[in-house]
């Protein structure tokens, strides 16, 4: 069973329709006892991290995080989700993440420009994937395939072999994560088309 954690900050039909389209079925709870059942976890996350972590906390949702990804069980992480498995965001203030995957959530730079032109933040739209490393989740994805990207934010991981990919928008930034059992994307697998439709096939199927 996969479960997709609803916290109140999720696309979580859209995210639901694309492992329909693959032919798996993936349920919507917010019941944490229900998320402790499944084999699989998909978080997802749109806001602000301060919010979306706090609704984690409220929703009883942090220790069956932790305990699922402790026992290996697959974990992705998704957007905001990828960003919550960090230590620590600055976005409106300073808050304290999950810290799963040590390191920081920092904002674009002010006054990014390429070939002259000021880069809009946030980055919203298509972008290539630039391969560090090759997680199980991208099996059948070329290096520079594009997905689907809408934030502010990116991370930067204290060890950089947890970067799985990285993506150029006035600097290049780490765009996915791999470590043990818990993979994460900045971009969004469920609006990348045919290329996330792979990822999520790639997910369903991991052992």
């Amino acid at each position: 069973m996969i479960a997709i954690i609803d916290y109140g900050m999720g696309n979580l039909r859209s995210v639901q329709k694309g492992f329909e389209k693959i032919g798996s079925e993936a349920i919507i709870t917010n019941d944490p006892q229900v998320v402790l059942r499944a084999d699989r976890i998909v978080l997802p996350g749109v806001g602000a991290f301060r919010d979306c972590m706090h609704n984690l906390e409220q929703g009883g949702f942090v220790e069956p995080i932790l305990k699922i990804i402790a026992e290996g069980r697959p974990f992705l992480g998704i957007c905001v989700g990828m960003q919550l498995l960090f230590s620590d965001s600055v976005e409106f203030g300073l808050y304290s993440g999950l810290n799963v995957i040590p390191g920081h959530v920092l904002r674009f730079p002010d006054q990014m420009t390429v070939a002259g032109e000021k880069l809009k933040v946030p980055q919203m739209g298509w972008n290539q994937l630039s391969f560090k490393r090759r997680p199980p989740l991208f099996e059948g994805i070329d290096n520079g395939s594009n997905v689907y990207f809408v934030h502010s934010y990116y991370v930067k991981p204290d060890d950089s072999s947890v970067i799985a990919t990285t993506t150029d928008y006035g600097i290049e930034f780490c765009s996915s994560v791999w470590k043990d059992n818990v993979v994460a994307t900045q971009f969004h697998p469920e609006k990348s088309q045919e290329i996330g439709l792979r990822i999520l096939k790639n997910f369903a199927e991991l052992k």
